[in-house]
């Protein structure tokens, strides 16, 4: 059993830029996933937005990053940032979920997603958001 949390960064059309900044200081690869690659496009002026982004280097430095869709509530200072958790099993992720979900506002509900075999999103009762996948290819 391996979990990781990641620094998860919220933008509004700025994720790209950050995550190509951040790579510039500390090195690593660059990912990007646009909404348009996802297949998950709501608004097409926001196709080329980042749906998951991240930055990783060999010297351990990762940050994750992400556009906010316009039709989600966003201030640049406020929700600014997510705790992602990443495990290596759906059971593993299932327990944390189950613990985390005590007291917490379901934001998008644990199940397979188009990307990883389990995600989800919740606000927990002290208004921290977490989101908790398993680890991809990527």
């Amino acid at each position: 059993m391996s979990v990781t949390t990641t620094t998860h960064l919220n933008f509004r059309g700025d994720a790209r830029a950050a995550l190509e900044f951040y790579q510039s200081v500390f090195g690593g690869e660059l990912v990007v996933v646009t909404y348009a690659d996802a297949g998950s496009v709501a608004v097409e002026s926001e196709a080329k937005h980042v749906m998951w982004g991240q930055v990783r280097a060999a010297n351990g430095f990762q940050v994750m990053a992400y556009d906010v869709p316009g039709r989600m509530e966003f201030e640049r200072g406020a929700n600014s940032f997510f705790v992602s958790v990443r495990g290596e099993t759906v059971d593993e992720i299932e327990a944390l979920w189950g613990r985390l979900a005590g007291g917490a506002t379901i934001v998008v509900p644990l199940g397979p997603a188009g990307w990883a075999a389990a995600y989800g999103m919740l606000r927990d009762r002290f208004g921290i958001v977490w989101v908790l996948d398993v680890s991809t290819s990527h």
